[in-house]
């Protein structure tokens, strides 16, 4: 049975953390209905909207509301900030609230201004030693304490392109398994595999688009870190441009918000392969200068990926990630004999 009818869990929630889901969960624990205030304001790095949906995503069973109202934060930066604050609480809850559940001080005085209970619960951040500003100054080292709808937003993206027969699918694999992570395969070629490369139109261009655009965030949910994406939407944009010298406009600038966070470019340097959905070796040098063109016009960070040896190359790749993102993992993996 629950011990309140109504409570009350606010806050700014930037990011929501393992913390305020405890917190919540024990609000919702203790209470038949409970109201979580997402507080924003405009100036704040991370949009109060996207905050919002992360936690109406994470308690269904809760009423989240998004409050942007442009509230002082302090109460010396304000004589009527309780005031203020009381009418804030007041216009967005459609009862009376019996428990505010909070982690902080001033939940004593939000309580009193309320007539409710005070719920004070883990000060001293001992359950979880996390805070909105640790995770956003480094979200790698605070991961595990990065809730599972909030991680897409923090993992970083690292795409893997190059001309076809580069080793784009074998590295991404490689380097998924190296770090404990997922990849995204190439949806393009999942896709010609149904639809002969020979008969694609502009509207195949956009299901391939689509397809990988939907593959890639499903799988940044599953990603532990890094999330290694063989090929992007830039490349699709490459390849359009070359099939039917033209683009939808959506997908060039979908491709130019994409938000990788490193790109590593493959060079024709290895052996080709044959393949009945490529087009062919001699293609390959004028499709890496075009790609590199616009690479760098996207403003794209770039880790050229060179060499004719395959195990050179994920080695190179392995360093220069593990020293970007100051990761503990060993710099080279062992491959058993024979494999």
């Amino acid at each position: 049975m629950s011990n309140f009818k109504t409570g009350l869990v606010l806050g700014k929630f930037l990011p929501p953390h393992r913390g305020h889901q405890w917190l919540i969960e024990t609000a919702l624990a203790q209470c038949e209905r409970l109201t979580v205030l997402a507080c924003s304001l405009a100036r704040e790095p991370i949009d109060g909207a996207l905050r919002h949906a992360w936690l109406s995503e994470m308690f269904p069973a809760a009423r989240v509301i998004h409050v942007t109202d442009e509230n002082p934060q302090y109460p010396h930066e304000h004589p009527q900030f309780w005031d203020i604050w009381r009418g804030t609480v007041l216009r967005h809850t459609d009862e009376p609230i019996e428990a505010v559940f909070t982690s902080e001080d001033y939940g004593d005085e939000l309580a009193r201004q309320l007539g409710a209970r005070h719920i004070l619960l883990d000060l001293g951040r001992a359950r979880f030693p996390v805070s909105g500003t640790a995770i956003r100054a480094n979200p790698l080292a605070n991961w595990e304490f990065i809730p599972e709808a909030v991680r897409p937003y923090f993992v970083k993206r690292i795409a893997v392109v190059g001309p076809e027969s580069t080793g784009k699918s074998t590295l991404a694999e490689q380097l998924a398994t190296h770090f404990q992570t997922v990849w995204t395969p190439e949806y393009g070629r999942e896709y010609v595999d149904t639809h002969p490369l020979n008969e694609l139109t502009l509207t195949d261009i956009e299901s391939i688009a689509h397809g990988h655009r939907a593959n890639e965030e499903r799988d940044a949910r599953r990603a532990n870190k890094l999330l290694f994406c063989d090929t992007d939407l830039l490349t699709t944009t490459v390849w359009s441009n070359h099939l039917f010298a033209e683009c939808p406009a959506w997908i060039e600038t979908a491709a130019r918000a994409a938000p990788y966070d490193l790109t590593l470019l493959l060079t024709p340097e290895v052996a080709w392969v044959k393949d009945e959905q490529r087009v062919g070796f001699g293609f390959s040098r004028a499709f890496y200068q075009n790609l590199s063109r616009k690479l760098i016009s996207y403003g794209r960070e770039v880790l050229v990926i060179s060499g004719s040896d395959y195990a050179a190359r994920e080695a190179a790749s392995v360093t220069a990630i593990n020293k970007r993102y100051a990761l503990s993992l060993p710099a080279f993996r062992v491959t058993p004999s024979g494999v």
